[in-house]
């Protein structure tokens, strides 16, 4: 006796949230083959779109496993569903992306890169044993390497190179943790090392590497193209390469950045805790501020005077080969300075050309390779607070997830103020926080500023209507601003007023909420109690609602103390420091 075959659904879904450039797409192909429905999935401007058909229980059953987690750089926010006629399709695919729309995904931070991809790098067997470049959907560039949205290799700086066989069968294969990996590449089609000094140039994977491990033995400063930019290393135990690389960076006492071989070699330098081996290890790899071992063997010039070191681990396969035997003569050191690549108050290099002429008077030689660099990005800075992370400097590994905001807001570009500035464009409910891009005091800066709002603005087909601008009027952020208004709507905000509705977005604060922020950064120009202008060093604040704090100065009290006594319901308090 026949029977009746189960009636077929399908439901169309987009999905919202870091869903491009982190093996979405392949997640989702392995769960329909789990499950047993067809359809599609595909890149598109909000994010992820997919259309699953068969038998109810099936596409139920797809649905749950899609909503129960996924790879390990995805986060999904939402899931928007809709039931469509079925169509008899037989099976399901990855196709083209869709372009048109309002682009609404997220864009991944960089990633470090995952022990699998290392495993391969340390595998004399394996075909990417010592490649620099080894990444898969589960590591590696993502922001650093994207031109626009929706996330393809042709909208990438991987696009000049064109995958082998090998490498375009594993993109291929939806067993394979490559499938769809945009940035898939090894030895025979990636992007290639070549080490540049005055006496002439090495190439090769293992040759540029010794010759950088020579360089920093013979006491010299090396500029390194990394993930998002250069490094000036030098060997951190070299007292006099530490102290000629502080003389020509002109640093004053301002501490470098180090880099250790592991958390063992971190760990002879910094006290650490549980949440401080977390940060240092996790996906981000910010620099994390540590308290200082006695007797840490480092040269006193990495921080002078100074309780605490800011120590990171390698975050690309670069990384950890630099710090491991290349096959010199010399002993290789199991931790480096690895500094910002740029003169004092300028952007940070990320083209070679820029590189060779920037920073001759501070390297004596380059480790360069033939990857654009399509959005510079510096390291992130955190510290741990009771148990908590920190952020000091939000880049690298973080930027350029968004702020979700608690109220809405019109399409707005916000250009910073000047010192260790940073930019925002927000539309809605997100806000998009750029990566670092440092004090805005020179036109260098001004220009790196104004090449990061064009490709955020593009990136997130935003125009604003409102300009947001510091009150100071001798900022050149704001200057800027008023040059390119055009009509649009400028807004004045009081320094320390920003730093508490920042407090206020970041912590969820909204509807008729108020907050008292103390704002403690060194100076903060704005208008004082009677209207006169002036620079404070701290406010105490009291901001709020949201929506009127986006938009209104605060009521303030600069001296005395606040009383809050009567009042019914305690008042959230942040206190707001660099």
């Amino acid at each position: 006796m026949l029977t009746e075959a189960a009636p077929r659904i399908r439901a169309r879904l987009v999905v919202e949230g870091v869903v491009q450039g982190v093996g979405f797409r392949p997640h989702a192909h392995r769960l329909a083959a789990e499950t047993g429905v067809c359809g599609f999935v595909r890149n598109a401007p909000a994010g992820a779109e997919l259309e699953v058909e068969g038998p109810r229980e099936a596409v139920d059953r797809f649905l749950e496993l899609l909503g129960a987690g996924g790879p390990p750089l995805a986060r999904i926010d939402a899931v928007r569903r809709e039931d469509i006629p079925a169509s008899g399709d037989s099976g399901f695919e990855i196709i083209d992306s869709r372009r048109a729309g309002q682009p609404a995904a997220l864009i991944a931070p960089d990633s470090a890169t995952c022990d699998a991809c290392l495993a391969e790098i340390s595998d004399p067997a394996d075909r990417r044993y010592r490649h620099p470049f080894a990444n898969c959907t589960d590591c590696g560039p993502r922001f650093a390497v994207i031109r626009s949205l929706p996330y393809d290799r042709p909208a990438t700086t991987m696009a000049p190179f064109a995958m082998c066989a090998d490498c375009a069968r594993e993109y291929a294969d939806p067993t394979d943790r490559r499938y769809h990996a945009q940035p898939v590449c090894c030895p025979n089609c990636g992007p290639q090392l070549e080490f540049v000094a005055p006496g002439g140039r090495i190439t090769g994977t293992d040759a540029a590497l010794a010759a950088v491990q020579a360089a920093w033995a013979r006491g010299e400063i090396v500029a390194v193209k990394g993930l998002g930019g250069y490094h000036l290393t030098c060997d951190a135990r070299h007292a006099a390469a530490v102290e000629l690389l502080r003389r020509r960076k002109a640093r004053g006492a301002k501490p470098f950045a180090l880099m250790a071989r592991d958390l063992q070699s971190a760990e002879v330098l910094v006290e650490l805790d549980e949440a401080t081996r977390r940060a240092l290890a996790s996906a981000a790899r910010p620099i994390v501020l540590a308290p200082r071992r006695r007797g840490a063997r480092v040269a006193d010039a990495v921080a002078p005077g100074n309780p605490d070191l800011g120590v990171m681990l390698p975050y690309s396969g670069l990384h950890h080969l630099l710090l491991a035997d290349a096959g010199g003569a010399q002993a290789v050191p199991d931790v480096i300075v690895a500094t910002s690549g740029n003169l004092a108050g300028e952007p940070l290099c990320t083209r070679d050309g820029e590189a060779f002429e920037r920073l001759a008077r501070l390297a004596d030689c380059f480790l360069v390779h033939d990857r654009e660099i399509a959005a510079p990005c510096d390291d992130s800075v955190v510290r741990i607070v009771d148990g908590r992370e920190l952020p000091v400097r939000r880049s690298r590994g973080y930027a350029p997830l968004p702020v979700e905001l608690p109220v809405d807001v019109p399409p707005t570009l916000a250009v910073g103020s000047e010192l260790k500035a940073t930019f925002c464009v927000a539309n809605g409910r997100r806000a998009w926080l750029s990566q670092h891009i440092g004090d805005v005091e020179n036109l260098e800066t001004l220009e790196a500023l104004e090449r990061g709002v064009e490709a955020f603005r593009l990136m997130y087909d935003i125009d604003p209507v409102v300009l947001a601008v510091d009150m100071h009027p001798g900022y050149l952020s704001r200057a800027w601003a008023g040059r390119i208004a055009d009509g649009r709507r400028i807004v004045e905000v009081q320094h320390h007023h920003a730093h508490a509705v920042s407090a206020m977005a970041e912590h969820g604060v909204g509807g008729d909420e108020r907050i008292v922020a103390m704002a403690f950064d060194g100076t903060g120009y704005g208008r004082g109690a009677h209207g006169g202008a002036s620079s404070w060093g701290g406010e105490i604040l009291i901001a709020g609602p949201m929506k009127k704090a986006l938009t209104s100065p605060p009521k303030m009290s600069t001296k005395g103390s606040l009383d809050l006594r009567g009042r019914s319901k305690p008042m959230p308090v942040f206190a707001v420091t660099p």
